[in-house]
């Protein structure tokens, strides 16, 4: 891996026990990037994962996008000895991303920490990394970045691009920048703008960041690890639902507590209390500070009719089948919203997710994303 992205990235990976992505360099400093903040940033390096073989017209291509604290390995590669991916019950032989079929491909996206230039990188002057002065980036930016490593890997047409989430506003954008590039979009639980509600849930979580002592103003040494824990526990309550937390843990004790026969005894906790404790310090172990407030300020920026009209008109520009997701239970990107997009795309198809668990459901309800993605393919291929 390049030495300007391995140390943050290598050291999470390998707590981990995940492979190394491939990486290369898709802008230099005779070719920067330049950003939709106006500024530029060069090297730019993308680290990425793919299944499968392209076929000779580089036509059979299908780009995964990642969500928000997501990254580039969405599958275990066939025969390795490593932890399943985030999606791997959606790959396989006969599942709806075959890689006898398809060339699958999943990058790290701009701004992140496993391996693509982020504020975890090393500045090419200082040689430490960019930290706080790192640039300004948005859902645009991150799309060119992987429509140029596209380009170097030889794929001149996607037969799907597809993501959940933060992963749904990149394949919204991928669909406006390069039409021509899509032959048809997926997306999950995602938002054609960012809400006031998310926004909100967001500036939540930087400022729990941001106050912690070891914060530093974004120059720190360690992570400022109480901060981004709370971060990923406010997080964790946006990305579930009442029932499901209801469900999973109904007031129970945590494990090796005896029951609360008499709850104001002693400092004993919640299973639900540990449960998010767990998943803070998790975020710590794999993450970056700096990272988390960069992607979930562009996520904050990210509105697709900026510069391009209303969102009637915006979406009318989006030719391809598409196919739009719900969840039932979502509070933070809500079903009626995923429905209200297939409504306005001009060949959009809708469907739900029905389940407890929020808007981390896609990356749950497998059985259920299968038969809903399963026959969306099908229906391209007989379309085709």
């Amino acid at each position: 891996m390049n030495a300007a992205v391995c140390d943050f990235a290598g050291r999470s990976l390998a707590w981990r026990g995940l492979p190394t992505p491939s990486v290369v360099r898709v802008y230099d400093e005779s070719r920067p990037l330049e950003l939709e903040s106006g500024q530029t940033l060069a090297p730019v390096d993308v680290a990425y994962h793919t299944y499968g073989r392209l076929n000779p017209e580089g036509s059979n291509a299908v780009l995964v996008c990642h969500a928000m604290t997501g990254d580039a390995y969405v599958a275990r590669p066939d025969g390795a000895d490593c932890p399943p991916g985030w999606w791997q019950d959606l790959f396989g032989p006969g599942a709806p991303l075959d890689s006898r079929k398809y060339f699958i491909i999943c990058s790290n996206i701009l701004g992140s920490c496993y391996g693509t230039t982020g504020p975890s990188s090393l500045h090419p002057i200082t040689g430490r990394p960019f930290g706080p002065d790192f640039p300004a980036v948005g859902i645009r930016d991150m799309v060119r970045v992987q429509k140029a490593l596209l380009d170097h890997l030889g794929v001149r047409q996607l037969a799907l691009a597809i993501g959940g989430s933060l992963g749904g506003m990149q394949v919204l954008e991928w669909a406006l920048l390069f039409p021509e590039r899509v032959r048809a979009i997926a997306t999950i639980a995602t938002a054609v703008r960012h809400s006031d509600w998310a926004i909100g849930l967001n500036e939540a979580a930087r400022l729990a960041i941001t106050s912690d002592p070891e914060w530093l103003g974004g120059r720190y040494r360690e992570q400022p690890k109480r901060g981004l824990a709370l971060a990923r526990m406010m997080a964790m309550l946006s990305y579930r639902h009442y029932d499901s937390y209801n469900q999973n843990f109904d007031r129970s004790a945590d494990a090796g507590e005896k029951a609360f026969d008499d709850p104001f005894e002693g400092k004993r906790r919640f299973a639900v209390e540990s449960y998010l404790r767990y998943q803070g310090q998790k975020l710590v172990n794999r993450f970056d500070a700096n990272c988390y407030l960069t992607i979930s300020r562009a996520m904050d920026a990210h509105d697709i009719t900026r510069g391009r009209g209303c969102l009637r008109t915006t979406l009318a520009r989006i030719k391809v089948p598409a196919l739009s997701v719900g969840i039932s239970s979502d509070l933070l990107y809500p079903d009626a919203d995923q429905r209200n997009l297939a409504d306005l795309l001009p060949r959009g198809r809708y469907a739900r997710i029905n389940s407890i668990h929020g808007h981390d459901a896609f990356l749950i309800e497998f059985d259920q994303m299968q038969n809903i993605l399963g026959e969306f393919l099908k229906e391209l291929e007989h379309a085709a």
